[in-house]
């Protein structure tokens, strides 16, 4: 190891003040940071350990490293960029990720002691160690960056992780300010959802703790995945996953934009291993997570029930500009406001996520589940219907494992739409021929002797059929002569015209054969829907008619 006391940062210790050692607010993209390093570097592999008890976890890759010179000219000056020398990509051709060369500063801030060591091929380790304790006094006596050296490295905390690394970067970060409060399963999903490197170049992998970082870290939310929209072409295995898909569908845009947006479920499926964190729709730039949740920028549609179901990447290569142009926040998570080809990316997802909207209300429904009550492709009232028996049909619905279930489902689901159309024909029988009746009895209007005949005949079936089945019991709320009078009935002592003008009387008579049926619970014609659908509507409006202009 070479010494270190020569190190030091090439930058005025107040202006590194100034820039911000705290940039990054979650351990995540302090990761995030190191890994988009390593994949600057050339690395194919980076190592991550994280010991919570101990409160320190290791970065290691093998990418190229830094020879001295590079350690102190290149890592140790902040704001140095390849993109100043005119160089976008690295030796192998990875489009380079870091741009402002100030992203370190977050890295090497985020605990209170980081320490470094860098080796190129065929040489010997050179590093330091940051002591951000020791940093703060530096910067409060203003002393002068180059008296401001660099610590000595503690050979034995990277013995374990020097074996076969014959280039590369290894940093140690000892003592995490407010320490590691995730999980190690919640930081492997997150991993897995946030850095899709791999769709640039499949030869660059993420390990934590000896394991390989893949999608199956989102086999269960694959699992509760019902929905798939792809933008264009997409290539990712997480495709592979995604086995319970009800319906599916590929959106084209002209664009060189590619993603895909899902639907879970429920809402609650898109929780992160039980934590309040959400899994939203995400925009990545060459592989790294650069905003979430950018429906935030679509205010017509971010409020919708829709969106709460509702996940994705969208991969847009273009915002990683190749002039000076930085396109991004200085903390690296988002895009800065007004950017042109941000706006040009927004605008083309404006009629997708619209289509998308309007699918997703139509597939739902499709699946007998409750769609977006805002979308006006469906009236209030029919969605009403619609979930009443939606919930009745999974009363029926047979479970996973029986034979029958198969043969069930398909009942249920041919079932569907006449039980809403009788579903909702009843109502509409129920509440005009109760508000007949109370207008009768509230124009104290009397029965003719034929109609006292029909009620008489009437009670004595009801009487028969109470025998029949042992019944003592009082079946109708109100037992006066009005309840056993129908439509036809009422509307001959409400609403009768003998000169065949437009009278409730007379759309009645229309009316009573498929009411009849819809109250015997029949499955009626199409034409016969056609019918008992244009006669209610007159009746409807004769009723309204008489009832509010009385």
């Amino acid at each position: 190891m070479n010494s270190n006391s020569e190190f030091n940062f090439n930058i005025s210790l107040s202006v590194l003040d100034h820039l911000g050692r705290n940039l990054y607010r979650s351990f995540i993209t302090v990761i995030g940071e190191a890994i988009s390093n390593s994949w600057d570097a050339d690395a194919k592999n980076v190592w991550i350990t994280i010991n919570r008890d101990e409160n320190y976890f290791v970065i290691k890759d093998d990418g190229i490293g830094m020879s001295k010179k590079d350690f102190q000219e290149k890592f140790l000056k902040i704001g140095y960029s390849k993109r100043k020398e005119g160089v976008l990509k690295s030796p192998n051709g990875r489009p380079f990720i870091g741009r402002k060369g100030i992203g370190k500063l977050a890295l090497l801030s985020c605990a209170k002691k980081v320490s470094i060591i860098t080796k190129t091929s065929g040489s010997s380790y050179v590093g330091g160690v940051i002591d951000n304790n020791q940093l703060d006094k530096d910067i409060t006596d203003d002393m002068k960056p180059q008296d401001s050296k660099l610590g000595e490295v503690k050979e034995e905390i990277f013995l374990d992780y020097q074996e076969g690394h014959e280039k590369g970067t290894i940093i140690y970060f000892e003592d995490i300010h407010e320490g590691i409060k995730n999980r190690l399963d919640y930081i492997k999903i997150l991993m897995a959802l946030y850095f899709r490197f791999s769709l640039v170049d499949q030869d660059f992998n993420i390990y934590v703790n000896g394991e390989k970082i893949t999608v199956e870290e989102l086999k269960s939310l694959a699992d509760k995945t019902q929905f798939l929209w792809k933008i264009n072409e997409l290539e990712d295995p997480y495709f592979e996953l995604l086995k319970n898909l009800k319906e599916n569908e590929k959106i084209e845009s002209e664009l060189l934009v590619k993603g895909f947006i899902t639907s879970v479920e429920k809402p609650s499926y898109l929780n992160i291993h039980n934590s309040d964190e959400k899994v939203g729709i995400d925009l990545y730039v060459n592989g790294r997570l650069r905003e979430k949740n950018i429906l935030s920028h679509f205010s017509t549609l971010s409020t919708r029930v829709v969106t709460s179901y509702l996940y994705g990447q969208i991969h847009f290569d273009q915002l990683d500009s190749q002039d000076e142009d930085d396109k991004f926040t200085t903390s690296r998570e988002g895009v800065k406001e007004g950017d042109a080809d941000f706006k040009i990316l927004l605008d083309e997802l404006k009629p997708i996520l619209k289509k998308i909207s309007n699918q997703w209300d139509e597939w739902r429904i499709k699946n007998r589940q409750e769609g977006d009550n805002e979308n006006e492709r469906k009236t209030p009232k029919q969605r009403a219907v619609m979930s009443l028996v939606n919930k009745t049909a999974d009363e029926y619905t047979p479970p996973k494992d029986s034979k029958n279930k198969t043969k069930i489902d398909k009942w249920l689901k041919d079932l569907n739409a006449d039980a809403q159309f009788n579903i909702s024909s009843y109502v509409d029988c129920f509440m005009s021929e109760n508000l007949i009746r109370n207008s009768i009895k509230d124009k104290k209007i009397t029965l003719p002797k034929k109609a006292k005949q029909k009620v008489e005949r009437l009670k004595e079936d009801e009487r028969n059929a109470k025998d029949k089945g042992n019944i003592s019991i009082d079946i109708m709320e109100n037992n006066e002569d009005l309840s056993y009078l129908s439509m036809d009935g009422l509307a001959n002592l409400f609403d009768k015209q003998n000169n065949n003008l437009a009278s409730l009387s007379r759309d009645a008579m229309e009316y009573k054969p498929m009411r009849n049926a819809v109250a015997h619970t029949a499955r009626l014609t199409t034409p016969a829907k056609h019918k008992l659908a244009s006669v209610y509507e007159n009746i409807k409006r004769r009723l309204k008619t008489l009832l509010f202009n009385d």
